[in-house]
């Protein structure tokens, strides 16, 4: 597990060039590979997106390749655990560690209870203490989700026209859909829009259908420990899914990353 940094950190020990505060400085790939422990869908894009949003700043060798030190990837941890769990965007997340880099204390609410909704625009949203478990978040109304992805509405109606978005039964939205959001938004910086997309979630849905032919005679089982087995291999098979897609795309592409 990562270390949490401490209130009077510098923000960045590495862009000072302090050797003592920044250790051992690392390639993005091994901040990737880190990373991955905790937040298998991290990519390497994600990396330098957070970068070009200023949550984080690494040095430069003479050639132009990212260094990162324990620090810069203790911070990167940091904002993506806020983003999973508790749909922050990224305006409040780089208040909230501005802040504590400057050694300011900041008081966070306890967790809601089970079943409450919550505000995931809001500073004061909850995301727990440090060493607590995580909260479960409840689902989002329309509001709480065009915050989460910092859309409009014009926006996440087209998205739900292509079928990339849509409200859970009985209304509001769940954890996977505001991250669905938030991945659609950001693909939509680089130019990809909605109709590009399709193809995605038609082989989204073509490989949960392969996942729930695995899955599906665990959960008919009367045993409830056979049927939280079958949980825990939905989740497994997803994640090495995600990873098979993501190797494939860049063997695909052919891409070598410093």
């Amino acid at each position: 597990m990562l270390r949490t940094p401490t209130g009077g950190a510098p923000r960045n020990g590495a862009a000072n060039g302090t050797a003592g505060s920044a250790g051992r400085l690392v390639s993005i790939g091994t901040v990737l590979t880190t990373l991955r422990d905790e937040f298998p869908e991290v990519t390497i894009s994600k990396i330098r997106f957070l970068e070009a949003e200023g949550l984080v700043e690494p040095r430069r060798t003479p050639s132009g390749y990212r260094k990162f030190s324990a620090e810069d990837v203790e911070r990167l941890a940091r904002v993506l655990r806020l983003q999973r769990d508790h749909y922050l965007p990224l305006k409040v997340i780089r208040e909230q560690l501005d802040a504590l880099a400057r050694g300011e204390q900041i008081r966070i609410p306890a967790p809601t209870a089970h079943g409450d909704t919550v505000d995931p625009a809001s500073p004061a949203a909850v995301y727990g203490e440090v060493g607590r478990e995580r909260p479960t978040v409840a689902r989002v109304g329309r509001a709480e989700l065009l915050a989460a992805a910092e859309v409009d509405e014009v926006q996440l109606v087209e998205w739900e026209s292509y079928g990339l978005l849509a409200e859970a039964p009985g209304g509001g939205f769940d954890a996977e859909a505001v991250t669905v959001a938030r991945l659609v938004a950001d693909l939509g910086r680089f130019g990809l829009e909605p109709r590009h997309l399709r193809a995605m979630k038609a082989a989204a849905d073509r490989e949960a259908g392969l996942v729930e032919q695995v899955v599906a005679p665990l959960r008919r089982h009367r045993n409830p420990q056979t049927r939280a087995h079958a949980e825990a291999t939905m989740k497994e098979l997803a994640g090495l899914s995600v990873r098979l897609h993501e190797a494939l795309v860049q063997t695909a592409l052919g891409v070598r990353l410093p």
